[in-house]
């Protein structure tokens, strides 16, 4: 059989593919929150509700996830979960008020989670350690392309005149069926995907495709795959690893930063800088720049490797720079012009996404291949643990006073944390862009005084 040269970055478009559908999913709602919440009845505290029982979803998915890829190979889980959160997707089509709303996006959350500890899991079986983090930021710039597309795709299908061109299908949806349309093809197009990735995807060792060449050098850069014991991890030895609680802090601080300009950096334009739905689509070179930022903070990193340094120092010293570049964020509020405000959002967004190409690679350099899956998915919710309580505060921050009762989640929160949420309380997007300049530097000292970057080897728990 004919052999394909580079076959392993085949393996990285594929991976890209599901990055970019399961972000074009994703950012569908926040691109049509305004017509959404108009139609559904929704004020801005039930919208940060419903992306907080996503995130809470998605919290709890990725602590199984990882366990689930572990088990079931990267192949299976891989496809589970794409079918899963595209069929979510497309039911959204029916919500017709917050809790049918809420429902799916909950659901949306239990699959879309799945895609990143086994896309890592893929990235850990087809790479060396030397190409693991431009493999991770060329997948990950997947998920800026997602949203960067998604405005583009949904808006017009929301904004046109069906009624005129397809009666027959507004008769169906009904009230909103643009934004309903909108949601049903972006979420049959993951159905598509899953035939090519069946059809391809094995581990390298039984890909009949792949030449004796590329899997010598895949194997070359490979050595924690012989680390000892072979044994997945326990919970009770990943929550005992050290490691894995730095990286996890590491990624709690800064992911919320992510969160926003997914979820309400498109609200605040067209709430703050006064741009209409129609012309949201300006987002575009904001994701460009994160797409941007993935490629070039893998590719750095990876340089900086084959330079001689151990791959943990390389990713500190580009997360260096991305700590100094975010702090950056409080002048988005206070300058005047789009421009100049996109052009700040650009080199924030594209220093949080390298920051997150380069923590997410410490996960492969750290921690044996057998249990990858797992601990990436522990990490991982505590990227959306930040995020729900950045979308609690941030609704706080700009909708003042609640004008009803207070849902589970908001009542839950503030009694834990009411003395913030009354700090915060009515500050507007100000006050959110001027938390985020401290958030990246107190990241990168944890790490740095924990000594992290010495490790140059797999971690093992800690003794009992």
């Amino acid at each position: 059989m004919k052999k394909i040269p580079h076959l392993r970055w085949w393996v990285a478009v594929l991976l890209l593919g599901a990055a970019v559908l399961n972000y074009c999913d994703r950012q569908t709602l926040s691109s049509l929150a305004p017509t959404v919440q108009r139609d559904l009845g929704m004020d801005d505290r039930d919208y940060a509700n419903v992306v907080n029982v996503f995130l809470l979803a998605y919290t709890l998915a990725y602590l199984f996830s990882g366990r689930l890829t572990d088990r079931l190979g990267t192949r299976r889980s891989m496809a589970l979960f794409v079918v899963w959160w595209s069929l979510s997707n497309a039911l959204t089509a029916a919500a017709t008020g917050f809790r049918s709303l809420a429902v799916v996006r909950i659901s949306l959350g239990l699959g879309e989670a799945g895609v990143w500890p086994a896309a890592s899991k893929a990235v850990s079986e087809w790479f060396p350690a030397r190409e693991r983090a431009l493999a991770i930021g060329v997948y990950t710039m997947g998920a800026t392309i997602g949203a960067t597309i998604a405005p583009y795709l949904v808006i017009p299908l929301a904004g046109a005149d069906l009624s005129r061109h397809l009666p027959g299908l507004v008769s169906i949806l009904g009230v909103g069926a643009g934004w309903r349309l909108a949601f049903i093809v972006t979420g049959l197009a993951g159905l598509l995907w899953v035939i090519p990735w069946l059809s391809f995807y094995c581990l390298p060792a039984r890909s009949l495709l792949l030449s004796e060449s590329e899997r010598a050098h895949i194997e070359s850069g490979q050595e924690e795959a012989t680390a000892k014991p072979q044994t997945p991890w326990t919970w009770s030895e990943v929550f005992r690893s050290p490691i894995v609680w730095l990286l996890l802090a590491g990624r709690l601080l800064t992911d919320p930063v992510w969160y926003f300009f997914q979820f309400w950096f498109p609200k605040y334009l067209n709430t703050g800088r006064g741009l209409a739905q129609g012309d949201l689509t300006v987002t575009w070179i904001v994701y460009a720049a994160a797409g941007a930022g993935s490629l070039v903070g893998g590719w750095l990193s990876g340089h900086l490797v084959r330079r001689g340094m151990a791959p943990t120092q390389s990713r500190m010293v580009v997360m260096l720079g991305s700590a100094v570049l975010v702090p950056l964020s409080p002048l988005i509020a206070s300058v005047s012009g789009l421009s100049t405000v996109l052009a700040l959002t650009a080199v924030v967004i594209f220093a949080s996404l390298s920051w997150l190409i380069n923590i997410s690679a410490m996960v492969n350099d750290l921690i044996p291949r057998h249990s990858l899956g797992t601990v990436f998915s522990v990490v991982a919710a505590g990227s959306t643990l930040g995020g729900v309580i950045m979308n609690l505060l941030v609704a706080a921050m700009v909708s003042g006073p609640a004008a009803h009762e207070p849902g589970f989640l908001d009542a839950a929160f503030h009694r834990l944390f009411s003395g913030i949420f009354d700090l915060v309380q009515g500050r507007g997007y100000g006050f959110a862009f001027g938390l985020m300049a401290f958030l990246y530097p107190a990241a990168w000292l944890i790490l740095y005084f924990s000594g992290i970057a010495k490790r140059t080897a797999v971690v093992q728990p800690a003794a009992a």
